[in-house]
Parts: structure tokens; sequence; C-alpha cells
């Protein structure tokens, strides 16, 4: 076997220290090589980094402010990019050198290696030092500022009673609309939310024109700019307003507006409020839909509203076998509640005259299904009624019935005080800049100088119209009664007393309160309604919130 030497290697001696070396393209060992060139030129070795003490974030460039663990990779990740020039090498390895922690400082090691020459990679371990620089985060500037909102939403509905806002809570409440809201504050025809985000109002708005009919309007205040940078800083205000007509409300259309919606007779009920109105002629069955955009283009009050109800006594029902879904058309005979009991009709004989509150009146209904010879009807009585309104005025007056009823009365049941096994929840959110948002009470009736019993009765009159209108109450969420004594969830129980006037929204009354309501009880036995609207359990919802954990166990 042949034997064949290994090629010799030329070498030659480093120019600056003379040793031995494989040659290159710069005559140089790896220790003089190093010496010569820097792969960390254009690194800055040192560096700062933003930290908000109020809300403990870190300033991740360009301008996202992240919560970050000391010695932590999202720390870490801040610290480099905060590098420039850190892109032009390849990083093989960085972590951070332990310091004390209230040093203000940061240090990290990091390893990098570069290409220098031909086939030549240099690599190098140096360390960085950061300076912890304290300052305040947009959102804790701003809050310092008392200036935590940038997107305000005004919803306004100029009517006499507060049933619209208490029924559009319970629908923010279900639909979770209120979760990016900063505070809510009640004005004297509405609610104001105030958002952080301009997006946040935007989608609030959308909501609400799912739900209600509204018309919105958007403007806008600059509060600063910055000539350098191009930029602007903005506050947004977003006004709605809600249509002026209510649930149950009498209203005249104007006759242009009446033809046009299949000549429905101008005088007509608003049977429904969604993102549109429904209207329903008592005396037809007829039902139209009139978007709010055509509303508005031709804008109407309603004649009357649930304030002006006058109780009835129904002597007679004749159905006329005209069905229109839950509607029957019906003939009925009417009079005004205790017109033929000793003493007459009371307070309605002094505004009557003559023996006009003894006479029997006979009206066209929509309630042929659920009236009763003897019952109690609710309806607006237009025998002397005077409405200023143009569209109410040019009516003929054999088109004008003498009483309209619009819904069945339980007085008997409603003067026993029976309890409610079931309650509503509110918005509350704790006090802030832009006004009272205190847990105690709901988002409607906090704001100060309005008369309690008003804001009472308006609560009263919604928690009727949950319990009568199944349709109303399957778009809300109903929640189970902790306790089933007097005036439990009726929203008219505060305080230690069952009088009005006491509290608002209180859902939960003392065993005083009990007592009281007992000892002024009428001695006569009256029979209670046997339709009298029922809220079933399996309708209701467990309040996960505010059980306790024995509750839940048990």
């Amino acid at each position: 076997m042949e034997f064949v030497a290994a090629p010799a290697v030329h070498r030659v001696l480093c120019a600056d220290c003379g040793t031995p070396i494989v040659p290159n393209s710069a005559n140089l060992c790896v220790a003089c090589l190093r010496n010569s060139v820097d792969i960390t030129e254009g690194i800055p070795k040192q560096a700062s980094v933003s930290f908000c003490r109020n809300c403990d974030r870190f300033l991740s460039p360009p301008s996202v402010w992240t919560i970050a663990q000391p010695e932590s990779q999202e720390l870490l990740a801040i610290c480099l990019r905060k590098l420039k020039g850190l892109n032009k090498v390849r990083l093989k390895d960085a972590h951070f050198i332990w310091t004390e922690p209230h040093s203000k400082r940061l240090r990290v090691s990091l390893t990098i290696q570069k290409e220098v020459l031909t086939a030549t990679i240099l690599e190098q371990i140096f360390e960085i030092e950061y300076l912890v620089q304290h300052g305040q985060c947009p959102d804790c500037a701003r809050l310092a500022a008392k200036n935590t909102w940038k997107a305000l939403v005004q919803v306004r509905q100029k009517v006499p009673h507060k049933r619209t806002f208490l029924f559009l809570e319970q629908l923010i409440i279900k639909h979770g609309a209120q979760k990016d809201t900063i505070s809510v504050k009640e004005v004297r025809d509405g609610l104001d939310f105030f958002f952080a985000s301009r997006s946040h109002a935007i989608k609030m708005v959308d909501f609400l024109t799912s739900v209600v009919p509204i018309r919105s309007k958007a403007s806008e205040q600059l509060l600063s700019t910055d000539t350098h940078t191009s930029t602007a800083n903005f506050k947004y205000t977003y006004s709605v307003e809600i249509v002026p007509v209510c649930k149950d409300d009498l209203v005249a259309l104007p006759l242009k507006l009446a033809r046009s919606l299949s000549n429905i007779a101008p005088l007509t009920l608003c049977s429904r409020v969604g993102n549109s109105l429904h209207f329903l002629d008592p005396a037809t069955l007829q039902f139209v839909e009139l978007p709010a955009a055509s509303y508005w283009r031709t804008p109407f009050d309603s004649l009357a509203g649930v304030a002006d109800l006058v109780e009835f006594t129904v002597l007679d029902v004749e159905p006329s076998g005209q069905t229109r879904g839950k509607w029957v058309l019906a003939d009925a005979q009417v009079a005004l509640s205790g017109a033929f009991t000793s003493g007459g009709g009371g307070a309605e004989d002094d505004a009557m005259d003559g023996g006009a509150a003894s006479q029997i009146l006979h009206t066209r209904t929509h309630l042929g299904a659920i009236l009763q010879p003897g019952d109690a009807a609710l309806g607006y009585y237009l025998t002397n009624a005077n409405f200023n309104s143009d569209a109410f005025a040019s009516l003929p007056a054999h088109r004008v019935p003498d009483v309209i009823l619009v819904k069945k009365a339980y007085p008997n049941r409603r003067k026993k005080n029976k309890p409610r096994n079931w309650r509503l929840r509110s918005i509350a959110r704790e006090a802030g800049e832009e006004g009272d948002t205190g847990a105690d009470r709901g988002v409607v009736g906090r704001m100060g100088g309005r008369d309690k019993k008003k804001v009472d009765e308006d609560y009263e009159l919604f928690l009727r119209d949950l319990e009568e209108d199944e349709e109303m109450r399957g778009a809300v969420n109903l929640y189970r009664a902790k306790d089933a004594r007097p005036g439990a969830g009726s929203g008219l129980a505060g305080g230690k007393t069952r009088r009005k006037g006491q509290g608002q929204f209180a859902m939960d009354v003392d065993e005083g309160a009990h007592d009281e309501t007992a000892s002024v009880a009428p001695t006569e036995v009256e029979e209670d309604e046997p339709d009298f609207p029922e809220v079933k359990l399996d309708e209701l919802l467990e309040d996960f919130d505010e059980m306790t954990l024995e509750e839940h166990d048990a």
C-alpha cells in the first residue's frame, strides 16, 4: 500500500503580533481582527425605557403601552426594540443581568455575530444598560386631568315620563351594550353615555338604531393638534333623539301620511315600539308599520299618553268574529268606573257636565278576546277632549269615537299589593367625573331635583307593562327575587317602608313594610281577577352575581 502525505498547509505571520495563521484577506489573527474591527459599532450601549407607575406598563415602540413583569420575555422584547442598528447583525443570545430592583437600571447581555471579511464571521458579547424613566401613559394622564372620555352618546326623548329609558336600560343590560362605558349620567330628557374610544360610541349608536326608532347626528371638538406630525386630538359627540311616541299612546296621523300607510284611519293607537313604530286602528284592526326615517320626514306628537287613561267598567261585549293575531274586534258598552255605584262617579263627576258620568258609551275595541262583562278597562275618553293638534282638528266628528279602550285593568289585585316573584337589574357604575353613578340605584331616576313620586309611578307602570305584555317581557331579562315579601321587585319599595317616595329602585323591603300594608288593607273582600298576568318561574333567570355560597350549595 502506497502512503500519500497530506498536503502542506501554508501559513503566514500575523501582521500585528506575528502569530502563524492561515492566510486571509487581512493577514490578521482573530484576536487582532477583533481589536481592529468592532461589530457592535452603531448599536448604542445605553438606552432608556418609559414606565408608567400608575398602571405598571412599559412603552413598547412605537406607542403601545404593555404590562411586563421584571426580567420577563415581554420586557426583553421591549428592550430589544429600543435598539437601533440591531438589524445589521445576527442576534445569537440575549438575557438580563441581575440588578437591584430599586436602581432604575436594566442590564441586558447580547451575543451577536457578523461577517466582516470573506468567509470570516466574528462573534462578540457585550452589555447594554437601560435607564427606566418614570412617566404617565395617555390613559393615566387623561384620568389625572379629569379628561377621561373621548366619545359621548347623548340619548334624548322629549316625553313627560321615563318608561322608554327604563325599557332601554333593560335592553342594554340584556345585550351587554354597557360594558364599554366609562360612566353614565342622567340628564333632564335622557341619558349620557361616556366612552374612552370613538369606536365604542359608534357601536352604541348602532345598537340603539337596532332597538328603538331614532335619528342621530355626529359632531367633533378639536382639543389639540401637532403641526410637526400632522396629528390632532378630538372629542366626539353623537346626539341621538328617540321618537316621542310610546307604547299605548293615542296618535293622530297627518292625513297625507295616513293615506300613504294603506289609507289607515288617522286616529290610531301605538301598539308596539321597536326599531319602527307599529300603529293599530282599534275600529278595523288595520295594522301598519312606520319606519323611523319616514317619521322624521313627517314628525308628529302623541295626543295622549298612559297618564291620561281613564278607568271604565265593561257592561257588555259582542265579538264580531274578525281577528288579527291576538286581537279580536268587538262592540262594547262601557261606563265610567263607579258610575252606577252609590256616590256616582266620584272625581269624574266634577269634571263632567250634567249626567255624563253615568252615560253608557258604545265603542268598537280590539280587546274582544280578553274583555268580559264586569271587567275594568283603561281607555281614552274623547267626548269632551281638546287636543292642540291640526291633524285631530281636521277629523270629521263622526270619525272620533267617544271612547278608545287600550288595555284591561286589574284594580282588585293591584289594591292588595301582591308581591312580585321577579325583579330587574340596573346599570350601576362607580361615581365618576361626569356624574353620580352610584351602585345603590338604577341609571334612571337618580338626577337630583326630580319628583321621586313621579319616578316611582313611571317605574311601576313599566313593571306592569312587562307583566301584561308577553312580547315585551321576552325582550328583557327577569330575575328571581330573593324573597316573596310585599313590594319585592316592585320598584316602589325603598328604605324601610312601603310608602312611595322613600326610594326609587330598591328591590326589597324589611318586615315593617309588611305590617304597615296589612294594617291598611280594605275590609271588604273583593274577588281577584282570574286572568291576572302572572310571570311564570320558567321565564325567570337566576342572578348568579348576587348569589351567596350558601344559596349555591343549597
